[in-house]
C-alpha cells in the first residue's frame, strides 16, 4: 500500500512538472478577406485579426505582373544597355540587357519559327537549345528595331513610368517556377537539408519535360511526387494553352494573362495556419474554392461565401484599422507615434516617441522600448502598404552602441516574414537605418482624410439637423420620379442608427410613406451626411445630381 501511494505521489509530482514547463505552440491565426465592388476588388490579410496586407485592384486594370505579351522593339538605349518595348501600355516598357535571360537567343529562334510556320507550332522539346548571350554584352548586339519579342511584366506602371520587363520567361505555381528555353533544376536555398535538397532535385529531374527549366519553392519541401508532378503538368498545359496565340496575333498582343491577383496572392501566402478565407461576391467565392481544392484538397470548406448586410470589411473590422493606418500620423504604443513620408524615389519615417517619460535616467530605456515597438509597426506598414524601393527610418537616438546593434537584430527578426526582397543595413552614425525593398507595383495609398460630402470644400454646409429631410426628398424622388421601390441604403453607423431608432423609426416611416421596401446598413466608410443608394442587383444610384431647388 505504502509502495502504491509513493507511486501515485510520484505521478502527480511529474505532472505538475509537466505543466509547469509546458508552452503552448503559439500558431498565427491567419484570415484572407475579399471584398469584391464593380470597380475594383480589395483583399485584406488579417493575423490575429491585425490586418497586415491589403491589396487593390481595379477591376479593368491590366498590364499586372506576370503577364506575357508579344512585343515591338521601338528604341535602342545602348547609353542605358537597354531597350523600349511597345506592348500596348501609353508609356512603352523598358527591357533591359541583363533582364533578357541567358537563354534569349534559343527564345528568339523558338519565335521566328513559330511567325514562320503559322499552320504548325514548334514543339520546344525538340528545340535545340543555343549557347547562352554574353553576360557583358550589348542590347544592340541582340535586338533590332521593330523586332518582335516575347516578354513579361516584371513591374507594373509606376508613376510616370510604363512596365518594367524581362525576357525570362516564368509560369508560378505553389510549390515549383516553370522556365522554358533552358534545362536546369534548381532548388531554393531555404531548405536546408542536403538529403531534402537532393530528393528533390532528383524527382524534379526524373519527371520534368526536356528543355524546360524548374525552381522549386520552399513550399515543397517534404512534398509527395504526386503533388509536384500534378503542378508541373498543370504549369506546362498553361505554357502549352496560351503560346498557340503567338503564329494568331500581331504586337503588341497579350498572350497570357497572370492569375486574377485574388488567386495569385493566395498561391503565394497560403499555408496550414489560414482558418477562413471570407468573398463577398459567388463567382470569385467558386475561384478560389476550385483552387483550394488543387493546392489543399480537402480544405476548401475554410473558403466561406460573406452574405451578411454590412459590408464584408465592416464586419471584419477591416475598415476601421484602414482608417487608423493609413495616415500620415501612424499611433502604435503608449502615444508614440510614427510620420510617413512617400516621394517617387524613397519613402522617410520619422520616429517620435510622442508622451512617453523623457528624463534623463530613462531616457535610454525609453527610446529602446519605443524603437522596438517603432520597428514592428514599421515592419507592418511596409507590408501593410507595399512600400518599396528606398526606405529611411529616423529613429530615436540610443547612446549605448549594443542597443542599436539590439535593434537592427529586431527589426531584421520583423521582417523574416515579408515576402518581398529587402536589404536591411545598420544604424548610421547619424542614427538612420537604411533599407531597400522590392518594389512590383505602385504604394498602396489610402487617403483616409474625408471631404465633406455637403459643402463640396465650399467650408460652409446646411444644418445637419435638416440632413434627414433632404434624404427624405432623395427617396421620394426616386420612388415617384425615378419608380426605383426596392434599395438598400448606406449611411454612416451613427446616421444610420438614428434612422434605425425606436419602434416607430424614420425607416419604418419612409416605407409606409412611400410604400416601398429599403434596407438602411450603417457602411464605416462613408463621411458622417454622406450616403449611398444601391439597387438589389448592388449597382449604385447616382443621386448626387438630384440636388435641391435653392
Amino acid at each position: 500500500m505504502k509502495n502504491k501511494l509513493n507511486v501515485g505521489l510520484l505521478s502527480l509530482f511529474f505532472v505538475y512538472l509537466i505543466r509547469l514547463t509546458y508552452k503552448p505552440l503559439y500558431i498565427v491565426i491567419s484570415e484572407l478577406v475579399v471584398d469584391v465592388q464593380p470597380k475594383e476588388v480589395s483583399i485584406a490579410i488579417l493575423e490575429d485579426k491585425n490586418l497586415v496586407e491589403l491589396q487593390k485592384e481595379a477591376r479593368n486594370v491590366s498590364f499586372a505582373v506576370g503577364d506575357i505579351y508579344l512585343g515591338k522593339v521601338k528604341k535602342l538605349m545602348p547609353g542605358l544597355n537597354a531597350a523600349f518595348i511597345d506592348v500596348g501600355y501609353k508609356k512603352d516598357a523598358f527591357l533591359h540587357y541583363q533582364d533578357l535571360g541567358p537563354n534569349f537567343n534559343t527564345q528568339q529562334k523558338f519565335l521566328k519559327q513559330a511567325l514562320t510556320e503559322k499552320k504548325k507550332l514548334p514543339s520546344l522539346s525538340k528545340l535545340q537549345i543555343l549557347p547562352e548571350i554574353d553576360k557583358d554584352g550589348s542590347i544592340s548586339d541582340v535586338l533590332k528595331v521593330g523586332q518582335e519579342v516575347l516578354v513579361q511584366i516584371a513591374k507594373e506602371p509606376i508613376s510616370t513610368k510604363g512596365p518594367r520587363l524581362t525576357s525570362e520567361l516564368s509560369f508560378a505555381g505553389r510549390y515549383i517556377v516553370l522556365i522554358p528555353f533552358a534545362d536546369k533544376v534548381s532548388v531554393s536555398t531555404k531548405i536546408k537539408s542536403n538529403e531534402e535538397r537532393a530528393r528533390l532535385r532528383q524527382l524534379i529531374q526524373s519527371i520534368k519535360p526536356k528543355n524546360f527549366s524548374v525552381i522549386v519553392r520552399t513550399s515543397s519541401e517534404s512534398k509527395r511526387v504526386a503533388e509536384l508532378d500534378h503542378e508541373l503538368k498543370t504549369l506546362v498545359k498553361r505554357w502549352e494553352d496560351n503560346i498557340v496565340k503567338v503564329p494568331k496575333v500581331k504586337p503588341p498582343s497579350v498572350i497570357y494573362e497572370e492569375t486574377a491577383r485574388t488567386v495569385a496572392l493566395l498561391r503565394d501566402v497560403f499555408n496550414p495556419s489560414f482558418q477562413n478565407i471570407h468573398v463577398n461576391d459567388n463567382d470569385v467565392y467558386n475561384n478560389i474554392r476550385d483552387y483550394v481544392s488543387l493546392i489543399a484538397p480537402g480544405r476548401e470548406d475554410i473558403v466561406k461565401l460573406y452574405t451578411g448586410e454590412l459590408p464584408v470589411f465592416d464586419n471584419f473590422g477591416i475598415t476601421r484599422q484602414i482608417k487608423s493606418l493609413f495616415g500620415r500620423t501612424v499611433t502604435y504604443k503608449s502615444g508614440a507615434y510614427l510620420i510617413i513620408e512617400h516621394t517617387e524615389a524613397m519613402h522617410v519615417i520619422d520616429v517620435n516617441s510622442g508622451n512617453r517619460s523623457k528624463g534623463s535616467d530613462a531616457q535610454e530605456k525609453t527610446a529602446i522600448d519605443v524603437n522596438n515597438a517603432a520597428a514592428d509597426e514599421i515592419a507592418r506598414q511596409l507590408r501593410l502598404r507595399d512600400m518599396g524601393g528606398i526606405i529611411v527610418i529616423d529613429f530615436i537616438d540610443m547612446g549605448d552602441a549594443g542597443n542599436r546593434q539590439k535593434l537592427f537584430e529586431h527589426m531584421s527578426k520583423a521582417m523574416a516574414t515579408d515576402r518581398a526582397k529587402h536589404n536591411i543595413l545598420p544604424l548610421s552614425k547619424f542614427g538612420l537605418m537604411q533599407i531597400t525593398r522590392q518594389r512590383v507595383r505602385p504604394v498602396m495609398d489610402v487617403n483616409t482624410s474625408e471631404s465633406c460630402p455637403t459643402c463640396f470644400g465650399t467650408g460652409t454646409a446646411k444644418p445637419s439637423i435638416l440632413f434627414t429631410n433632404s434624404l427624405e426628398g432623395k427617396i421620394d424622388c426616386l420612388v415617384n420620379k425615378h419608380h426605383v421601390k426596392k434599395f438598400t441604403l448606406y449611411l454612416h453607423p451613427y446616421v444610420a442608427a438614428y434612422v434605425n431608432k425606436g419602434f416607430f423609426s424614420l425607416k419604418w416611416k419612409w416605407k409606409l410613406k412611400y410604400s416601398l421596401r429599403m434596407k438602411v446598413i450603417p457602411n464605416q466608410s462613408l463621411a458622417f451626411l454622406e450616403y449611398k443608394f444601391y439597387d438589389p442587383d448592388k449597382n449604385e444610384l447616382d443621386m448626387k445630381e438630384e440636388k435641391e431647388i435653392k
